[in-house]
């Protein structure tokens, strides 16, 4: 497997495109993305009880377990709390979406991110669909103002495209995906969006990306808000004409990771440009009984608000992690526990075998300076593990969000 420059539409048959038709007052803020064939699909989407009007129509869907070949997506306004006319909306982008693209209207999925609880501007949704699809390509750059248009307060476009070999064929896989606030395990107000030429059986695709969604989405956090419109979605249209996957063989394997590559890259992508954030912290929890237990506890030290504002002070106050392990709900004896920070080579240890340890503050110092951190905890529970990516909170998330709907 290789990375190779691009993002959705590298993949071949995939064509998307991306503008500013007004819903925002200046950034793009509409993206289509168009399989020239019909597209085998699966997807992953918020754990929260509220759920966006679009987010109850990709459900739908995708219960069909029917091909799909369109995704229309607006920023700017997350169609949220919205009630019946939410609904309505919805129906009529994937409508418009399908009349253009000469598409039936279920094989149209949407999302929309950005404020809740305000209508659509639908007439300007709508007009701007009509003015747009013709412009899908599947140059780099069609998939570059895609990427852009779904950015809400993000700060650069998350990208990325690999290559391998599957059955002697070329297979390509590209995704795109915003988030930058309202992220937290169970995924946040994020979406991603993965595209690719594979040619696989809808259940294996289906398996290899939600297991993925486990160890990738669903282990980062920005702020602890799980949000109403996150989405994740794969398409696999089958046009790289390898033999069609079926078994979990050494096919379906290097699919698998190559997916996972590819939501891992995106995941972390999202945290680093998290809301005000200068550092990107993981949390590696090894020893641990089961995996579940590893996933539990690495979550609970990335997603404490005390911890985070640790590491924006640079203060080694490793009492906030051992706090936030005790409180994940996972049975571990604390005196065979360790913790350490790593950075660039340079590792510290604060305990040692639940014994804390006399550190050099100067060095500690060093390592928290960096933007990149890595916490390791070590258990003598078991053989299991897992990584959680999580980033500083700092007065700038609070100065975004104080006033983000005016």
């Amino acid at each position: 497997m290789k990375k190779i420059k691009g993002g959705i539409t590298c993949p071949k048959g995939f064509k998307a495109t991306g503008n500013h038709i007004g819903v925002k007052k200046k950034r793009k803020d509409l993206a289509i993305i168009y399989s020239e064939v019909p597209a085998k699909v699966s997807g992953v989407f918020t754990k929260n009880v509220v759920k966006a009007a679009p987010v109850i129509w990709c459900q739908g869907i995708l219960k069909r377990k029917k091909t799909i070949q369109a995704v229309v997506i607006n920023s700017g306004n997350a169609n949220a709390c919205t009630g019946e006319v939410g609904k309505k909306h919805t129906a009529i982008m994937a409508e418009k979406t399908a009349k253009c693209l000469n598409l039936d209207l279920y094989e149209v999925l949407v999302s929309s991110t950005g404020i809740i609880g305000v209508p659509l501007p639908i007439e300007k949704i709508t007009n701007g669909i009509e003015e747009n699809y013709k412009n899908i390509g599947n140059k780099v750059e069609d998939g570059n103002l895609a990427a852009e248009a779904i950015m809400t307060t993000d700060t650069f476009a998350k990208q990325i495209a690999v290559e391998l070999t599957i059955g002697g064929k070329a297979v390509k896989i590209g995704g795109m995906a915003k988030g930058s606030g309202m992220i937290h395990p169970n995924m946040g107000t994020m979406l991603s969006y993965i595209t690719t030429d594979a040619n696989i059986s809808q259940e294996l695709l289906d398996k290899a990306f939600k297991e993925s969604n486990l160890d990738s989405y669903n282990m980062i956090s920005v702020d602890g808000d799980t949000s109403t419109n996150d989405t994740a979605i794969i398409m696999a249209n089958g046009l790289a004409c390898n033999e069609e996957i079926i078994e979990e063989n050494e096919d379906y394997e290097k699919f698998k990771k190559a997916v996972h590559y590819v939501n891992l890259y995106l995941a972390q992508q999202i945290v680093k440009d998290g809301e005000g954030a200068g550092k990107l912290i993981s949390v590696t929890v090894s020893g641990a009984k089961t995996k579940e237990d590893a996933r539990k506890l690495s979550k609970s030290v990335i997603t404490s608000n005390l911890v985070k504002t640790a590491f924006f002070g640079e203060d080694a106050n490793w009492g906030r992690i051992v706090c936030a392990l005790g409180y994940a709900g996972v049975d571990f004896d604390l005196n065979k526990t360790s913790i350490s920070f790593n950075c660039l080579g340079n590792e510290i240890y604060l305990m040692q075998n639940g014994i804390p340890l006399e550190f050099d503050e100067e060095i500690a110092k060093k390592i928290l300076m960096e933007v990149e951190i890595a916490v390791n905890i070590i258990l003598e529970e078991g053989k299991e593990q897992a990584t959680a990516w999580g980033c500083d909170l700092s007065y700038d998330y609070v100065k975004i969000n104080a006033d983000y709907r005016t």
